[in-house]
């Protein structure tokens, strides 16, 4: 079975997330099923109707969010030691060659990546082009405008 590496922000946020749907939205979801029951013929009520779509979307995603929280290798990045190299969960500071624009990332898992809070997947073209480079070394990345290049600034774990 594949494991699925995860920050230690990222598991917290899908650990909440869990808990969200199991105390908050699945008993919501469930008085709203009971609600439309009781306004009588199934059949015609689109609000039992949208309520049980409702449910089968809740259930789906705490049997995702379960799941993908027992395959986590969870990694906490300011423990690591890869000795300067850009590996899961490292800090990069960019610069763009090109244009000399810095930009700053930080390599996470599927569920934690937010280009705008600068967090990138694990399996974006930039960052399975980042991995293993070192400060110093030069990044290329294929992007729809063509190659970008990128020198790699800095390297830290936070």
């Amino acid at each position: 079975m594949t494991t699925l590496p995860l920050t230690k922000r990222g598991a917290e946020q899908l650990k909440a997330e869990l808990h969200r749907l199991k105390t908050v939205d699945r008993p919501a979801v469930i008085a709203a099923i009971a609600e439309a029951r009781a306004q009588g013929d199934l059949s015609e009520n689109a609000e039992y109707e949208a309520a049980k779509d409702r449910q089968g979307f809740i259930e789906g995603r705490i049997q995702e969010v379960e799941g993908k929280l027992s395959v986590a290798q969870i990694i906490d990045p300011s423990a690591l030691d890869a000795g300067g190299r850009v590996v899961f969960g490292a800090t990069v500071d960019l610069e763009d060659e090109d244009s000399g624009d810095a930009v700053t990332y930080q390599i996470v898992g599927e569920d934690e990546a937010d280009l705008k809070l600068g967090l990138i997947n694990i399996s974006s073209p930039i960052a399975r082009a980042l991995i293993g480079k070192e400060e110093g070394d030069t990044a290329e990345v294929q992007a729809p405008s063509g190659i970008r290049r990128y020198e790699v600034v800095g390297v830290r774990y936070l």
